[in-house]
């Protein structure tokens, strides 16, 4: 008997469907690697930036940027929490523990 594991296939195909585009996958590689300086993040971690700050390290207008954003969100990608004026997103880090259990090797 096959030891086959049941995935949500609409759930994936939704997430990358939202990291297909280079510039939403830029995003989530900048939120990866957004930890304090002079520390290392684990997947544990929340990892997070300001908007303004992901908006001064890419090449594209503020009103691409915020449906960048919203889509990484949608697919459950990203979450984001306002402060004040500020926006942040961080990486929703049981997303990273889902992606590896697709790609996990299991016999």
């Amino acid at each position: 008997m096959s030891n086959c594991r049941i995935i949500n296939l609409d759930r994936y195909a939704t997430i990358f469907k939202a990291l297909s585009n280079p510039h939403r996958l830029q995003i989530f590689n900048i939120l990866t690697g957004c930890c304090e300086p002079g520390t290392t993040c684990s997947t544990d971690e929340v990892m997070s930036c300001c908007v303004g700050d992901l908006d001064s390290q890419l090449n594209i207008a503020s009103s691409t940027l915020s449906h960048h954003l919203k889509e990484l969100h949608h697919a459950g990608l990203i979450e984001m929490q306002r402060e004040g004026k500020q926006i942040f997103c961080s990486i929703n880090p049981a997303i990273l523990k889902e992606i590896s259990y697709l790609f996990s090797i299991s016999n």
